[in-house]
C-alpha cells in the first residue's frame, strides 16, 4: 500500500518506510533522503531510533546512538553514496517544484518542547540537557539554547528530523553543560506554523541542604520569529515483507 502526503515550498524531502514482519519479531526500517537548494539530508533508522545520518557540513557519517547501546556499523562508502544521492536529488528538485506549484501550503505546529537532563544532576559534574519537540510538519524546526539569558552555541547539537507514524516529525537538540547553583537554561523552538517561538525554562536549585540539587521545568515565552525553511515532503509507506 502506498500513502503520499504532499506539501509545497522550496524543499523536497523523500521518505520511504518499509515494515518487515516475521512470526517472532516486527521491526520498522526507515530511510530518509532529501535536499534543498542549499542543504540536504540522508538518514537511516530502525524501530524509532536514528542509526546513521550524513553530516554534509563536516563531510562525514554520524552514528548518533551511544556506542554501548548499538555496535552496528554500515559498510564503507555509505557517506559517498549519500553524496551521490544528494546530487541526484538536486537535479530533480526544480522539476518536482514546477510540477507541484499549485498544491496548497500547510503547516502543523510543534508541541511545547520537553527539556530534561540526561543524567541525575550533580553540581560541577558534566551533564547533557536534552530538548525534544514533536508533532510538526514540515521539517525541520530551529532550536536554540540560552544560559542565564545569553545565547549558547558551543556544546550544542541537533539530530535530523525523524518521522512519526502520523506523517509529522520529531527532533531533538542537546547541550553539554556543567550545572552550577542558580544557573538558568532555556530551549527555544521555532517553526513556520508558530505565531511566536516556544520556550521551555530549566533551572538548577537546591531544595534542602540534605537533599542536594533538584531541577524543575517551567514554561516561558519569547518574542520574535526566526525564519525556518519550509518543505515539500513525499511520505511513501512500503509493503510488508517477511
Amino acid at each position: 500500500m502506498m500513502m503520499m502526503k504532499v506539501k509545497v515550498s522550496e524543499l523536497v524531502l523523500v521518505l520511504s518506510w518499509v515494515l518487515c514482519v516475521s512470526a517472532e519479531v516486527q521491526h520498522e526500517n526507515i530511510y530518509i533522503s532529501g535536499c534543498s537548494d542549499s542543504d540536504g539530508e540522508q538518514m537511516y533508522g530502525l524501530d524509532g531510533e536514528e542509526l546513521w545520518y550524513a553530516d554534509f557540513v563536516n563531510k562525514r557519517g554520524v552514528y548518533p546512538l551511544p556506542s554501548f547501546s548499538n555496535s552496528f556499523r554500515y559498510e564503507e562508502g555509505v557517506y559517498e553514496a549519500a553524496v551521490a544521492d544528494e546530487h541526484t536529488c538536486k537535479l530533480n528538485l526544480n522539476l518536482a517544484l514546477r510540477g507541484m506549484k499549485d498544491y496548497p501550503m500547510e503547516n502543523d505546529p510543534p508541541s511545547s518542547p520537553i527539556i530534561y537532563s540526561r543524567d541525575d544532576v550533580e553540581l560541577d559534574q558534566q551533564n547533557t540537557l536534552i530538548c525534544h519537540v514533536t508533532g510538526f510538519y514540515p521539517a525541520p524546526v530551529k532550536i536554540h539554547w540560552t544560559k542565564n539569558g545569553q545565547n549558547v552555541t558551543e556544546g550544542t547539537s541537533i539530530d535530523v528530523p525523524f518521522p512519526n507514524k502520523d506523517g509529522s516529525f520529531r527532533q531533538t537538540s542537546r547541550l553539554e553543560f556543567t550545572p552550577q547553583l542558580g544557573d538558568v537554561y532555556s530551549c527555544t523552538v521555532d517553526h513556520p506554523a508558530l505565531d511566536q517561538p516556544l520556550t521551555r525554562i530549566w533551572d538548577v536549585e537546591v531544595q534542602q541542604p540534605s537533599v542536594g540539587p533538584a531541577v524543575f521545568c517551567g514554561l516561558g515565552l519569547t518574542v520574535g520569529l526566526l525564519g525556518v525553511a519550509a518543505g515539500t515532503f513525499f511520505l511513501i509507506k512500503g509493503n510488508e515483507c517477511s
